[in-house]
């Protein structure tokens, strides 16, 4: 049996070689056995070196690949092998393994603690092993449940059980004296928000039956889990998982790692009023009116625009009316309206509300308007260029090159000066062809911010080589020595002087 580790030998030159030792017979048995691991780390002409051998292998040749990953395979390579998917072990299996080999042994191992490494393998009996290697030779053979979760460094269920009704019945004191003590136990924060998640994920799924056999905990804490499914509701879980969910994504981002999962704490613990409950605690319902209001009409006043006192009082009604109108019109005779009986009929039809003065109806709405209007054009109003603000506007776009880790513009734009041309207008002025290409290159950032600073987007620039400078310095630049002319590019250019210090570089004169 040949064994061949292809994430370390990928090469043409080893399948090249793995070939050759395959023409040979085996000296003693019947087949040699080739294993080769990871084999999708291969290359593809790796690959296609190997598959003329597996389209015709000898007699005495079986090849066993072994991958994690076997989409990456080329499919020419799969189509010539016998497949066969292995699973991962359940907990259970793993579990009832791991107990004959305590029995075998003579271990004294408590059922509660080997199911902990079983859940903590992850499928994997090799990483089972080992665990319970180094916990029977740390615990001088006696293993238990407190002591497997000692090593390996795991929060006790019954904290997540305390922090639940803690959080359920909004004790926020209690929760964030609770979490304090986890800190201190040495705890981070990170695997406090998982574990949390888990045990809300455990307890959705012991709400129901169906969904009971997922639920993969310690067998003690297994009625619990069910006892406890039955008195959260499952919008508060749902709730709870989705604050977990974006408190795991900015734990990294965080500076002060402790007030940001005491800050996802104090969320938890007013989820409940955040969340409305009905009667049988499922989540995305609304309770429904009881009854809806019919929209009464003000009457409006409107001014004729024929020299008449009269007014006319519009009462707008629905098509349809509902059955709960509280405002009845007046019943009026079903005689046709005409230019003489308007007024009287208008008086007749007058609602008991009270009517709207006549000097404040749609034009006052109007004047509203323009005056609101007229304000947001007086403080939007476009600004001209000033020496002053430039100059901030200038540094300011200089800090953000910085932020973003440009430093080599940063320097450019630094060295660079500016004035004012007109109202509208500014110059930047620079000394060499490399600046001015570092300044067009952020041309349309630096414009946008300008304009954005200004409001105003007519504001315009351009650069300015000073030719008589580049050509006056460029001259005392052949005498200088080496040594001169590299620490005046580190002084114009400073990433050249941290590039050499990262690679520690040594520089010859």
């Amino acid at each position: 049996m040949h064994e061949l580790d292809a994430a370390s030998n990928n090469s043409v030159d080893d399948i090249r070689e793995l070939i050759e030792q395959v023409r040979f017979s085996p000296q003693a048995g019947r087949y040699k056995v080739y294993i080769i691991d990871e084999v999708h780390m291969l290359s593809a002409a790796a690959f296609n070196a190997f598959l003329k051998t597996l389209e015709e292998p000898p007699a005495h040749a079986i090849f066993i690949l072994a991958t994690t990953e076997k989409h990456k395979i080329l499919p020419t390579i799969l189509s010539r092998c016998q497949i066969f998917d292995f699973k991962r072990i359940t907990p259970t299996d793993i579990a009832e393994h791991l107990q004959e080999i305590t029995i075998k042994e003579n271990i004294q191992a408590e059922p509660e603690g080997l199911q902990v490494i079983a859940q903590k393998s992850d499928g994997c009996m090799r990483d089972a092993l080992s665990i319970l290697d180094k916990i029977v030779s740390f615990t001088n053979g006696k293993l238990s449940y407190t002591n497997t979760l000692e090593h390996l460094n795991l929060l006790d269920e019954d904290y997540f059980f305390q922090l639940l009704d803690m959080l359920f019945n909004e004790d926020l004191p209690a929760v964030l004296n609770l979490y304090d003590e986890i800190d201190q136990k040495g705890f981070e924060g990170d695997m406090f928000l998982n574990n949390l998640s888990e045990f809300f994920r455990n307890l959705l799924v012991s709400r129901d039956p169906r969904s009971l056999p997922l639920l993969q905990v310690v067998d003690g804490f297994r009625n619990k889990y069910i006892a406890k499914a039955t008195d959260i509701p499952a919008a508060f879980m749902i709730g709870a998982l989705n604050v977990l969910n974006e408190a795991e994504m900015g734990f990294k981002q965080a500076r002060n790692k402790k007030l940001h999962v005491e800050f996802h704490l104090i969320r938890l613990t007013h989820l409940k009023q955040a969340v409305e409950f009905v009667s049988d605690g499922e989540p995305g319902k609304k309770k429904r009116l009881e009854g809806l209001k019919p929209v009464a009409f003000r009457p409006i006043a409107i001014r004729s625009k024929e020299k008449s006192e009269a007014k006319l009082y519009i009462q707008e009604e629905p098509q349809q009316p509902a059955p709960a109108q509280t405002i009845k019109p007046a019943e009026t005779k079903p005689a046709a309206p005409s230019q003489t009986t308007l007024p009287a009929r208008a008086k007749q039809e007058t609602p008991p509300q009270p009517a709207m003065p006549a000097a404040g109806g749609l034009g006052s709405l109007k004047k509203i308007r323009e005056q609101i209007q007229n304000r947001k054009n007086e403080q939007e109003l476009p600004e001209q260029l000033s020496e002053d603000k430039l100059e901030i506007v200038w540094l300011e776009f200089q800090e953000k090159l910085a932020e973003n880790n440009q430093v080599t513009s940063h320097s450019n734009f630094r060295m660079a000066s500016i004035k004012i041309i007109d109202d509208l207008i500014f110059e930047i002025q620079v000394g060499s062809k490399i600046q001015l290409q570092f300044i067009e290159a952020e041309r349309t950032l630096l414009l946008m911010h300008v304009q954005e600073r200004f409001n105003n987007p007519r504001i315009q620039f351009r650069v300015n080589l000073e030719e008589e400078t580049e050509s006056a310095t460029a001259k005392p630049e052949l005498t200088l020595s080496l040594r001169d002319q590299y620490l005046k590019m580190v002084s114009l250019y400073p990433i050249i002087g941290t590039m050499r210090d990262q690679l520690n570089l040594d520089l010859d004169y």
